[in-house]
């Protein structure tokens, strides 16, 4: 379990992913050199790790939400091969070791390429994919466990002083390759960073600044939910009524045991993602809280069983090594 000063860290870092170690020591009262240290030995026990993503509502792509089912034997092979592709995220086996989970992003108006392989594929029986349509929780919004240790004022310090409103811009070539790298880490300096897409140092500083400002680039820190004392994660895939999906959505948003709320295409129309200490606390929180929400029809939950890939890259390109 983690203590105050290494959760105060990991949120300063979903605060500012790219702060630097003595603007963050300010914040926390403490030297350069122990925010340094406690970054590296979260990175050493807890996979501890900031990426830098497009927010793909503002970068023209589109999520896809795909479940795939394969017999005994191949799922995980399976899940490896689809971690290893840069349009995924959040590859998960789920249920009793035979169903992935994983998200692809495609280009506005594209079908994912890879939904008319995966059928073919040796080991895999069935396949749905339910578009992503709106996020309620996740992307730019963390989860609330890790939002819980700084005070307001010790927030604000970190938070960038952006002076213009969130808006959508094409991605260039070079937008593309600096996010690619970023989604490797997000913490890369600027040399790296240059070395990496073929870039110039000022191109890159200008680059990064511009996506900020336009929210289109976004950074996430990657951290094993153990850290937080969870155990026990489950997806739930839920049925509501499109007259009650935007009072549902917005009341699961605020539960503390969530980490992610969408509304999807498919016979099921709301997913979420529980985050729990153990079997006992998500069965207290399918129950009592989600329970009382009567307008969900259905409720099928499916048991994370490992997770073979989060938001980022699975490893670093060549020239680029973590930042500091």
């Amino acid at each position: 379990m983690l203590g105050e000063l290494e959760r105060g860290l990991i949120q300063a870092l979903q605060i500012d992913g790219r702060a630097p170690f003595s603007k963050i020591a300010g914040v926390l009262g403490v030297s350069t050199q122990t925010v340094a240290r406690r970054y590296q030995r979260l990175r050493a026990e807890y996979g501890l790790r900031v990426v830098g993503l497009a927010d793909p509502h503002r970068s023209g792509q589109t999520q896809w939400i795909i479940r795939v089912s394969a017999t005994p034997g191949t799922s995980e092979a399976i899940a490896d091969s689809l971690a290893r592709r840069p349009d995924t995220s959040w590859v998960k086996l789920t249920s009793a070791g035979t169903e992935l989970f994983a998200i692809l992003q495609a280009p506005h108006a594209m079908h994912p390429p890879v939904l008319q392989r995966l059928p073919r594929t040796r080991g895999i029986t069935a396949v749905s994919a339910h578009c992503l349509l709106h996020t309620y929780l996740g992307g730019p919004t963390a989860w609330r466990g890790r939002l819980q240790t700084l005070t307001e004022g010790q927030q604000q310090r970190l938070h960038l002083p952006f002076h213009q409103p969130p808006r959508s811009v094409p991605l260039t070539s070079v937008d593309q390759a600096l996010i690619a790298a970023l989604g490797h880490d997000g913490r890369a300096p600027y040399a790296e960073l240059a070395t990496a897409i073929g870039s110039s140092h000022a191109t890159v500083a200008r680059r990064l600044s511009d996506l900020r400002a336009q929210r289109t680039l976004f950074f996430d820190v990657e951290v094993d939910a153990a850290a937080y004392g969870i155990t026990t994660q489950a997806l739930l895939w839920m049925a509501v009524p499109p007259a009650h999906l935007e009072h549902v959505a917005t009341t699961l948003a605020t539960h503390s045991e969530l980490a992610a709320v969408v509304a999807t295409t498919g016979p099921t129309n709301l997913l979420a993602q529980a985050l729990c200490a153990d079997p006992a606390e998500l069965h207290r929180y399918l129950t009592h809280r989600l329970g009382g929400l009567t307008q969900i029809h259905t409720l099928e939950t499916a048991p994370v069983l490992r997770t073979f890939k989060a938001a980022g890259h699975l490893a670093p390109p060549t020239g680029v090594r973590q930042g500091r």
